[in-house]
C-alpha cells in the first residue's frame, strides 16, 4: 500500500499527465466509458464526469465472468460518483472461440464488450469510447488490447503514461474508495488457458472466491484445476492460514461447492502468474491511439 508520502510525491510527479488527460477528455466533447468498477476505469470515469458531466456515460457489461460483488459495487461507485450508467449482458461464453480459452480468450472478450460499447456509442452520438488501460499495463500480455485497436477506443491513462501507482495515487487524493482495491480479472483468469471456459466453472469459482471474502481475505485467487482449487494468496494473509478454523472453514465451503481438494500455493499472489506458465509474458509496445511506450524488463 502506498504511503501518504510517496501519494503525495506521485500526484506532484504527475500532475502534468493528469493535466493533459484532462485536457484530452475536455477535446472529445462527449465520452462512454467502458466501467468495471476497478481502480483504472473508476479513475477514468471520475475525471471523465468532472470534465464533461452529463456527457460522460458508463457502460458495465456483465456476465458469468464478472463476480456478482464487483457488479454490485460497480453499480455502486456510478451512484457515488454521479455518472450516467447504463448495465448490459454480455454473451461472449457463446463465442466457441472464447470457450476453448485459448491463450488470446481476453481478445474475444474484449471484442464483445467494445461491440456493446460502440453501439451505444452510435446509438447516442457521443465522441469516444474509453477505456482503462494504463502505461504498466504494456509490460504484460494483454491481448484485449487489439480488440481495442479494432474498435478505435481510446486509452487516456496510457496516452497520459499514467502508470498504476500514479493512478492510485489521484484516485486517494480524489476520495475515491478504489485507490487500494485489489488487482481484479475477469473470472475465467483462474482457468488455465486450454482448459475450456464453461458457465458452471464461472459459478463454482465465484462462490469459492465470495467465501474467501467473507473469511476476510482481500488479494487472492481460486485456481480451477478440474478436482482442485488451487489458493493463491498475498504473503501477507499467508499466517491466517496457521489458524486451524479458518483452514476448516474454507475447505469445507470448497468441498460443498464441488471441488474434492484444496490447495495452499506456497508462492504468494501476483498478477500474471497464469500468462507465465502459458509463456506468453511478452509485453507490447504499441498503445490504441498510435503511441508507444518503452519496454520495462
Amino acid at each position: 500500500m502506498l504511503s501518504p508520502e510517496r501519494i503525495q510525491a506521485l500526484c506532484e510527479s504527475s500532475r502534468p499527465k493528469l493535466e493533459a488527460m484532462r485536457a484530452a477528455l475536455r477535446a472529445h466533447g462527449s465520452a462512454l466509458v467502458a466501467f468495471s468498477g476497478g481502480v483504472d476505469s473508476t479513475f477514468v470515469l471520475k475525471v471523465a464526469v468532472e470534465e464533461l458531466g452529463e456527457r460522460a456515460l458508463a457502460l458495465t457489461a456483465l456476465s458469468a465472468s464478472v463476480a456478482p460483488e464487483e457488479a454490485e459495487e460497480a453499480r455502486a461507485l456510478a451512484a457515488r460518483l454521479g455518472a450516467r450508467h447504463v448495465v448490459v449482458s454480455s454473451n461472449e461464453l457463446a463465442n466457441p472461440q472464447y470457450a476453448a480459452n485459448p491463450t488470446n480468450r481476453c481478445y474475444f472478450c474484449k471484442t464483445e464488450l467494445y461491440d456493446l460499447c460502440e453501439a451505444r456509442r452510435q446509438e447516442l452520438g457521443m465522441a469516444v469510447v474509453l477505456d482503462g488501460f494504463n502505461a504498466d499495463d504494456f509490460k504484460d500480455h494483454r491481448p484485449g488490447h487489439k480488440a481495442a485497436r479494432e474498435h478505435a477506443v481510446v486509452s487516456p491513462l496510457a496516452a497520459a503514461g499514467l502508470t498504476k501507482d500514479e493512478i492510485r495515487a489521484w484516485s486517494q487524493s480524489l476520495g475515491l474508495p478504489t485507490w487500494d482495491k485489489p488487482q481484479m480479472a475477469c473470472l475465467a483468469s483462474r482457468i488455465p488457458y486450454g482448459t475450456s471456459v464453461t458457465r458452471d466453472r464461472l459459478l463454482q469459482i465465484a462462490a469459492a472466491e465470495s467465501e474467501l471474502r467473507k473469511a476476510g481475505f482481500r488479494q487472492f485467487r481460486v485456481r480451477y484445476h478440474g478436482e482442485v482449487a488451487r489458493l493463491e494468496v498475498a504473503a501477507e494473509e499467508y499466517e491466517r492460514f496457521l489458524q486451524a478454523d479458518v483452514r476448516q472453514r474454507i475447505n469445507t465451503a470448497f468441498l460443498a461447492l464441488g471441488f474434492k481438494f484444496v490447495a495452499l500455493d506456497l508462492e504468494p499472489f501476483r498478477s500474471g502468474r497464469m500468462n507465465e506458465a502459458a509463456g506468453v509474458t511478452k509485453p507490447a509496445t504499441q498503445g490504441a491511439t498510435g503511441f508507444a511506450l518503452p519496454v520495462v524488463s
